[in-house]
């Protein structure tokens, strides 16, 4: 296992100087979300190959992140292409030090988040208990169904001319104002519960994982930007600011009255 963890890690970060070199040099952010994905199914259909005896459990995990790794990577890549560029990188762009920064941090976010789905990919071995091994996946398709979900009704809603320079607090965002990152913890939560079977006694140590991904979306590039850009776009409009006061921040809830 500790093999395949280091030749993830060497996939990983190829995989991200690969596609860090274009957008350094074009100065472009439309390939930047399209990496993301891809690189956690390259690594995962990598991880396999390399497996030379994957058995049921190491196909229904590669599917999974193939279908997670499409789905996001699509989505991601179209709304790119509509927007143009992305307002994260605007202060960092033209600046290849600080561009190369942040390819280097997304290369190790990658490697941390996908430990314990590698842990899964590099056994040889049925896991000991089968029921935990599925309850995982069931968590898995519950998280990815609920981001898949909250990402089309906030794509469909912003299509809409008639809801330009508005806040979507329909559907899904109705009970939560972040539904898809809530969904995206699940879904590498739902992983790293169909991983104990494997790593055992290490489990402690791979939920470093999902915990990671979790910190990442509610203190550092998820929920904080987004709520600090909406503040600043909506401060004075008083319908917005009933609507963070009634409704949940991240898990879905009903809302306040």
């Amino acid at each position: 296992m500790l093999n395949q963890i280091i030749t993830s890690l060497i996939t990983i970060f190829f995989i991200q100087a690969l596609f860090a070199s274009w957008a350094i040099s074009t100065r472009s952010d439309k390939l930047t979300d399209l990496s993301y994905g891809l690189t956690f199914v390259i690594t995962a259909i990598s991880a396999v190959f390399i497996n030379s005896s994957p058995k049921l459990p190491q196909y229904v995990v590669l599917g999974a992140i193939i279908i997670w790794g499409a789905r996001l990577s699509g989505y991601l890549f179209i709304r790119i292409l509509k927007t143009k560029r992305d307002k994260r990188f605007d202060k960092i762009r033209e600046n290849p030090l600080r561009f190369a920064q942040f390819w280097l941090f997304q290369a190790i976010s990658i490697w941390i988040i996908m430990l314990p789905s590698i842990a899964i990919l590099s056994d040889k071995k049925t896991p000991d208990n089968y029921y935990l091994f599925l309850t995982g996946i069931i968590v898995f398709l519950v998280g990815l169904i609920f981001e898949t979900i909250a990402d089309l009704q906030k794509y469909r809603f912003k299509s809409n001319p008639k809801n330009k320079d508005k806040w979507i607090e329909s559907g899904l965002w109705k009970y939560s104002r972040h539904p898809n990152y809530f969904g995206e913890m699940i879904v590498w939560w739902g992983l790293y519960i169909a991983s104990i079977p494997f790593v055992q006694k290490l489990s402690p140590v791979f939920a470093i994982g999902p915990l990671y991904i979790s910190w990442l979306l509610i203190k550092v590039s998820g929920i904080p930007l987004l709520e600090k850009e909406h503040m600043k776009k909506y401060k004075n409009n008083p319908k917005y600011l009933s609507y963070i006061k009634r409704t949940s921040i991240l898990i879905p809830l009903p809302q306040k009255r």
